[in-house]
């Protein structure tokens, strides 16, 4: 064999050459460097964005063969077995099996639980009307991906964008539409990320200074007997409402125990740290890998970001509406604004409530009680997920 033909057999057989067989592969790789440029640089969620975008970066890498969607189209269709992928697949086929299963967004679900504190939810109870209110995002986007022409079980996966948890997000798309894994999970990402910028403009136009200014009293102490059957009741009842949340909730409820009893407590660390950094990795790189090229770049990743924000803006208003009213009925006793971190995203959206506070009034400390709805929201979700799920994933 010539050194003429052993080059043009190395050119042929490289990425270089691979790549010019489809422009949307550059387009691809150029989208996945900007998203890692907002991850490293702009701190955009980096602990799982940097995954996201890495996995993207590698999915569209030609030649790579770590990801093959094909084999995944096959195994919904019932023409190939799991063992198959396992035999026949790459790295990151294996890894999605995780998402697949609903393995990996369920044991981020265990360490966000050992890392919250229900304590101001369960010092004001009526912080879960709160988070309630915060999921009209939810089905005010999946009416309009309905209206878009989305199927049923696609519209359910890009409203839950509106819950503003991102595990919760992945786990019902990996369910009920897994095509559009990577769009929803991305906007979902970014949309939290930026909450900063996105809910202080709608909580300014939905709330007057002076509700703005309102101090609230001091919350209540909660006793540990309460912070330790909170999770155990909310199991057995909602999990008995609805079955299908079961894996979502009771992971996040068994974190939560293991941090409230006071007795696990290496059990809470290992889900805090070790077993959270680990399945993040693993989640965010397979999730990553859908972003394929050929399924990416449509029309519908377009809708699915605009729709996003839609929802990010409704599920805002949804809790600053009720925040409303409960301040009307409290004689001004109950600022608005805390109503703003109904959705899940623990604890930013806390944070930012604070902030605008402080903003109209200086003296103004509503962090803890933000925390209530807040992590109301994280429920909230978890149970619009598990509706959803029953209703669409027949």
């Amino acid at each position: 064999m010539s050194i003429g033909s052993i080059l043009s057999t190395l050119w042929e057989t490289s990425g270089f050459y691979m790549l010019m067989a489809d422009w949307r592969q550059i387009v691809m790789i150029a989208v996945a460097c900007l998203l890692l440029y907002m991850g490293l640089v702009k701190k955009f969620e980096p602990l799982l964005l940097v995954g996201i975008a890495f996995g993207m970066l590698l999915t569209n890498l030609p030649g790579s063969e770590m990801y093959h969607p094909e084999l995944w189209d096959a195994y919904i269709a019932g023409t190939v077995r799991l063992t198959d992928i396992i035999h026949d697949g790459g790295l990151l086929d294996i890894l999605y099996i995780g998402v697949k299963a609903g393995i990996y967004p369920s044991l981020i679900f265990m360490g966000v639980g050992a890392m919250t504190d229900f304590g101001p939810l369960l010092a004001n109870p009526k912080s879960l009307l709160l988070g309630a209110a915060a999921q009209m995002g939810i089905f005010v986007a999946f009416l309009m991906a309905i209206l878009l022409g989305f199927a049923p079980n696609v519209a359910a996966a890009i409203g839950i964008i509106g819950g503003a948890d991102g595990p919760t997000a992945i786990w019902l798309t990996s369910k009920l539409a897994p095509d559009y894994l990577a769009p929803i999970a991305i906007a979902a990402y970014s949309y939290m990320a930026l909450i900063p910028m996105i809910q202080p403009p709608v909580m300014k136009l939905l709330t007057t200074k002076e509700m703005r200014e309102v101090k609230m009293e001091q919350l209540r102490p909660v006793s540990k007997t309460q912070k330790v059957m909170f999770p155990i009741v909310v199991t057995i009842f909602v999990c008995l409402l609805l079955p299908s949340v079961a894996p979502l909730l009771g992971c996040l409820m068994l974190g939560n125990l293991f941090t409230e009893s006071g007795i696990t407590d290496r059990l809470s660390k290992t889900a805090q740290n070790e077993m959270m950094n680990i399945v993040t990795i693993f989640l965010s790189t397979s999730v990553g890998a859908t972003a394929r090229y050929d399924r990416f770049l449509t029309k519908d990743t377009i809708m699915i970001i605009v729709l996003g924000l839609i929802a990010f803006e409704f599920a805002t208003m949804g809790g600053l509406l009720i925040g409303r009213l409960m301040y009307r009925l409290s004689g001004g006793k109950i600022n608005p604004l805390i109503g703003s971190a109904g959705v899940s995203a623990v604890p930013m959206a806390a944070r930012v409530s604070q902030k605008v506070g402080q903003e109209a009034n200086p003296s103004n400390f509503l962090l803890m009680h933000a925390m209530g709805p807040n992590v109301a929201g994280v429920i909230g979700s978890a149970v619009a997920a598990g509706f959803l799920l029953a209703l669409f994933g027949g």
